[in-house]
């Protein structure tokens, strides 16, 4: 007698979450970092001029609260606002009353710049929901946002 043949798993079954977020990542800053190039930034640095535009509403953001908006370790974060010091987009501050704190701040330039970027930025998330659908691509924010706010993630020793 002939057993039936097993049904094969799914490419997504079979994948690892990792390996296949990675390369999601790189295909999605890939593609914004394309319709951002107009602007003379990548993905990442628009992700932080926004972050600290939205975080600074109240006051000058600090390199922790930054740090952790964008779910960064700080030598991360201060590696990437290397080149948006260097031209002149941010400028960085100590406080006063604290000299280890340090506020990131938008120049009259990075401020100057974000609604232009803002702009293509908007283009490309339209694209993005015409290739894969208003709904799809708003739950898969959901689910990366529910995975980027998940402590249960932080890094701690497997046992």
């Amino acid at each position: 007698m002939v057993e039936p043949a097993k049904p094969k798993k799914s490419a997504a079954h079979a994948a690892c979450t990792c390996g296949s977020l990675r390369k999601a990542s790189r295909r999605i800053s890939q593609f914004y970092d394309t319709a951002l190039a107009p602007a003379g930034i990548k993905s990442t640095q628009f992700s932080i001029l926004s972050e600290v535009e939205r975080g600074s509403i109240a006051g000058p953001v600090t390199m922790c609260e930054l740090a952790s908006a964008m779910v960064m370790d700080r030598s991360t974060l201060g590696h990437n606002l290397r080149p948006l010091e260097r031209d002149d987009l941010v400028v960085l501050r100590q406080a006063r009353h604290d000299r280890r704190k340090r506020y990131v701040e938008l120049t009259a330039k990075g401020k100057s710049l974000l609604p232009r970027a803002r702009q293509l930025w908007r283009r490309a998330e339209d694209r993005f929901e015409r290739i894969f659908g208003k709904d799809p691509a708003a739950e898969l924010r959901a689910v990366l946002l529910d995975i980027a706010n998940n402590r249960d993630l932080d890094s701690q020793p497997l046992r």
